[in-house]
């Protein structure tokens, strides 16, 4: 894992911390021969929170960097940046494919069996028109229950995946969901899936918990096809930068994935409306 190179062709991913590693594990799991460029925009998250204009700023900048750095494509690896910003990034990268994460609404209603879903996400998703139109297209015969799961995207960023505050965040959100009589529970945010079997622990072995990243993998395999995209597969390493801390970053990328890996270190610029490196 080396220093990016601006004439590679890769595929960029992209989230507001760590979370968008949970769809990175998945692509590269599928994929191994193909290039890619995690960027964790750390010095703004959690995103859930933010107003969706400054979420789609933060996004526009980040495709700009990550095409400049070679992005043949680009991964929105993050609910809320795809809820805020996937409409805009397209229209403003028209000839880049974008492949943005949506609630898996549509297979929790395929897949339950009493007709109660259960989906957890940002309140910036939430709100997002991606999510309404979800919910109008598919779930018109399904009761859909919602939980914002507050404090826990900060604690999968500090590596709290199974402490006890982690814990009540998950009990208190999913078990008034199971009282009643979800039998189905849709993970909404790349975060939640470093903290699987935590809600599957607590969520008991009858519910069905669904993790995105494979169809997300998927997706991308597709559209690599579809628009013949070709990468450089004897270089195919895996390149991490952060605008938070590179040294934590690294830290956690061995915490969550198992492996050693280096950070560049980003910083925005004055007005935030760009990325750059930093210079040692």
């Amino acid at each position: 894992m080396g220093n990016a190179n601006h004439s590679r062709q890769l595929i960029g991913i992209f989230d507001s911390g760590v979370g968008g590693l949970s769809v990175l594990q998945e692509i590269s799991r599928c994929m191994p021969s193909v290039p890619l460029y995690y960027l964790a925009d750390q010095a703004h998250v959690p995103y859930g929170s933010r107003s969706l204009e400054e979420i789609r700023q933060f996004s526009l900048a980040i495709a700009h960097f990550l095409i400049h750095h070679g992005a043949q494509m680009i991964v929105v690896a993050c609910n809320t940046a795809s809820a805020a910003a996937l409409k805009e990034l397209r229209e403003a990268f028209p000839g880049i494919p974008f492949v943005g994460m949506e609630p898996a609404v549509k297979p929790a209603t395929q897949r339950t069996h009493n007709g109660i879903v259960g989906v957890l996400a940002t309140p910036a998703t939430f709100q997002g028109r991606m999510y309404n139109t979800l919910i109008e297209r598919f779930a018109g015969n399904v009761r859909v229950l919602t939980n914002t799961l507050p404090g826990l995207v900060e604690a999968i960023e500090i590596g709290e995946l199974d402490s006890s505050r982690t814990r009540h965040i998950i009990a208190s959100a999913i078990q008034p969901m199971i009282a009643q009589g979800a039998d189905t529970i849709v993970l909404g945010c790349t975060h939640y899936p470093f903290v699987l079997p935590l809600i599957r622990e607590i969520a008991g072995p009858s519910i069905e918990v669904i993790n995105p990243a494979p169809a997300i993998a998927h997706r991308v395999q597709f559209l690599i096809k579809e628009h013949g995209l070709r990468f450089d597969e004897v270089n195919a390493e895996i390149h991490f930068a952060t605008t938070g801390s590179a040294l934590t970053f690294a830290l956690m990328i061995k915490n969550l994935l198992g492996c050693e890996a280096s950070a560049t270190q980003l910083r925005w610029s004055a007005d935030e409306k760009k990325i750059v490196e930093t210079r040692n």
